[in-house]
């Protein structure tokens, strides 16, 4: 019998986001952006338990990254729309970096993370 893995946040980016490239998409300049908000929309789903982040993503959801927190650096978010949801990137000791766009309640979030994490790699981590 395995440990229980208690999940903190489970689903997608925050539908700000696409309303707000959707609505910039009208004009030709931020078409890519659209695009890259509609793909995120549809299969992009983050999963932050008590033992891992996990990131499931890329064409039609194939890929999907698990890190635990021992392997957790630094972690960075930056707000976005207002502050209602915002952007994260978790580096790890190897100096590979995951990103989380657009995590609705980022800040709980980044909280709940920085909580699990090293006294050293708290350190490091900014401020949320």
């Amino acid at each position: 019998m395995g440990i229980r893995e208690d999940v903190y946040y489970e689903g997608g980016p925050h539908i700000g986001d696409l309303i707000i490239n959707v609505l910039m998409g009208f004009t030709v300049i931020c078409l890519p952006l659209t695009v890259g908000a509609i793909v995120r929309a549809l299969w992009l789903r983050y999963r932050i338990t008590n033992r891992r982040v996990s990131v499931t993503g890329g064409w039609m959801g194939r890929d999907r990254s698990d890190i635990v927190y021992t392997e957790i650096a630094k972690v960075v978010t930056v707000p976005r729309g207002i502050g209602a949801w915002g952007d994260m990137v978790i580096t790890l000791k190897d100096g590979s970096r995951l990103e989380l766009r657009a995590l609705p309640k980022f800040r709980d979030v980044a909280n709940y993370i920085n909580d699990k994490l090293s006294p050293a790699a708290r350190a490091a981590s900014s401020p949320t």
